[in-house]
């Protein structure tokens, strides 16, 4: 079809067929589309937006950096300043929250929030100063359309937030407060002579010793990162980079300390029945199950946080036009 289409002049109907691939997120489609015809790029729909802009409102990240890899910087800065139907500017149309963003594959309000705060600085970026303070139909610049398109949002981030870290600081307070209590009443009991532990030598006690104290120091840590986030003052950035790091520290320092509390829980319960196996070795199977139910609930969550906060990001320039 590219072939066909190359030497014509009058093919209008590509363009409908061009933003629906970019709506779908089908960036081969558009990159040989665009070989054939690159005057394409600065197609506008019905509301005036242009190829580029479109991406935007999509947030089709794949599209967007095949433009910004076949594009010049000054073709990027001149395409994105472009003012559609209502004067609004690629910024501007970062700062909306389209009902065509894909949002929904996302776990999370605070995690969407994060999500629109990267493609709204990373739109920012490659825009001129400005145009940061240019002014659309409704009289407003880029910063203050992304506040008034993402008040919903942030709200529903920050009930997110609070509600997994308020669940989270109750299971740390437990641990702490089990962890505290085991370390002065340790398996076996002390020496009525020397005041030392009677298994102060076994190996298994220090394990155990070892392990109390980690998952101790962990869910205090755990539950002071929680607190952070409950006394959070919940601004726009603040779902950035400082309420996900807060979550991810919260989070794995919990698992650790449920990890090693199980792990003590073992640990003391060889030490004193060592002798009766057939007790021992299915209760400490049955130790690993909060484990892993932690693991089934939590850890997904974790890992989606951690990418997205600190991973190489969705713009990493790596989609190519094929030749």
């Amino acid at each position: 079809m590219c072939e066909v289409i190359k030497p014509s002049d009058g093919n209008d109907f590509l363009i409908p067929a061009v933003f629906r691939a970019t709506e779908l997120g089908m960036f081969e489609f558009i990159d040989r589309v665009l070989q054939a015809r690159p005057n394409l790029v600065w197609a506008c729909n019905s509301m005036r937006r242009n190829l580029f802009q479109f991406a935007i409102e999509c947030r089709q990240e794949k599209v967007y950096n095949l433009f910004y890899y076949k594009l010049s910087k000054r073709q990027r800065i001149a395409i994105g300043n472009i003012a559609d139907r209502d004067n609004n500017c690629a910024l501007h149309v970062a700062g909306t929250l389209s009902p065509l963003a894909r949002l929904d594959n996302i776990s999370g309000a605070a995690l969407k929030m994060q999500r629109e705060l990267q493609w709204f600085k990373e739109v920012e970026n490659i825009v001129l100063p400005l145009v940061k303070e240019s002014l659309n139909m409704e009289h407003k610049i880029p910063r203050e359309m992304f506040t008034k398109n993402h008040n919903q949002l942030v709200k529903e981030g920050e009930k997110w937030m609070k509600e997994t870290a308020s669940s989270c600081t109750v299971v740390g307070a437990l641990i702490i407060t089990i962890m505290f209590a085991a370390a002065f009443t340790i398996p076996g009991g002390n020496n009525g002579q020397t005041g030392f532990p009677i298994f102060l030598h076994k190996k298994l006690f220090t394990a155990f010793i070892v392990s109390d104290a980690i998952s101790l120091f962990s869910s205090t840590t755990s539950v002071l990162m929680f607190l952070g986030i409950l006394t959070s003052r919940y601004a726009e950035d603040d779902f950035l980079t400082s309420l996900p790091t807060k979550m991810i520290i919260g989070l794995s320092t919990l698992f650790i300390s449920i990890a090693t509390m199980m792990v003590a829980f073992s640990s003391a319960l060889f030490i004193m029945i060592h002798e009766q196996l057939w007790i021992v070795i299915p209760m400490i199977v049955v130790a690993i199950i909060p484990v892993t139910l932690f693991i089934w609930m939590q850890f997904p969550l974790l890992v989606e946080m951690c990418i997205s906060t600190y991973g190489r990001g969705i713009f990493d320039r790596k989609v190519k036009s094929k030749a």
